[in-house]
């Protein structure tokens, strides 16, 4: 690889590590220095992470069809917007409350850490909006030497609409976001243990392609 190469890839690789940290906290509880299971289980062993992929040519327009007569009786609209800076604290606000619900460890993000993220370069939010509600958000990123990578960051949605679709919407805009860039392939990561996520991203015909093992310290910047 190339030193231009090395350092783009060290840039990444410091722009995924600060992404995941906001998205990942191993915290105390109940008594002083007591940690939850799942917690000391990711202290010892790591954090596992499928790796998943999905090549752009399988987006076809058959296969956007089929997805949407599998939503439209569920949703009927959802206006699709690129977030603006205002936007960060409606972020937050969907981001606290989805992740209550998920099997991934947890801490309330800032909105500080979202305006890191926000103002990374090549990173994204898309935001939907249903019945006049933010309902969920997206955050879209880039990888490669030549950012021919897409990536889903972070996805989530208000619980009240959870089940309901709106996260295959926003898969769709990212996917469509990303098919107007010129991209091949779109890639996202789910902890193992979170069943909800990992057949959701399957059900968007994501593939597994790896699998990553994170320790504490990758979370740590």
């Amino acid at each position: 690889m190339s030193q231009k190469g090395k350092g783009l890839k060290r840039k990444l690789d410091f722009k995924k590590k600060a992404l995941r940290t906001y998205f990942f906290h191993i915290e105390e509880s109940g008594k002083k220095g007591e940690i939850s299971k799942i917690q000391k289980e990711i202290l010892d062993h790591g954090m596992v992470y499928l790796q998943m992929r999905l090549p752009i040519n399988k987006i076809t327009k058959e296969y956007e069809n089929s997805l949407k007569e599998k939503i439209e009786h569920k949703i009927f609209h959802a206006k699709i917007r690129e977030a603006s800076e205002n936007d960060l604290a409606t972020v937050k606000n969907i981001y606290n409350r989805a992740w209550l619900t998920s099997n991934t460890p947890f801490r309330p993000i800032e909105k500080d850490s979202l305006k890191k993220i926000f103002n990374a370069p090549n990173t994204v939010f898309l935001i939907a909006k249903i019945y006049n509600i933010d309902g969920g958000f997206i955050i879209l990123d880039f990888e490669g030497e030549n950012n021919e990578f897409g990536v889903i960051a972070g996805l989530g949605v208000l619980p009240r609409f959870q089940g309901k679709g709106l996260g295959t919407i926003l898969g769709m805009a990212a996917w469509n976001f990303f098919k107007e860039k010129g991209l091949r392939e779109l890639r996202c990561e789910v902890y193992k243990d979170n069943q909800v996520s990992y057949n959701f991203i399957k059900g968007l015909n994501f593939e597994e392609f790896g699998k990553k093992i994170y320790r504490k310290e990758d979370f740590e910047l």
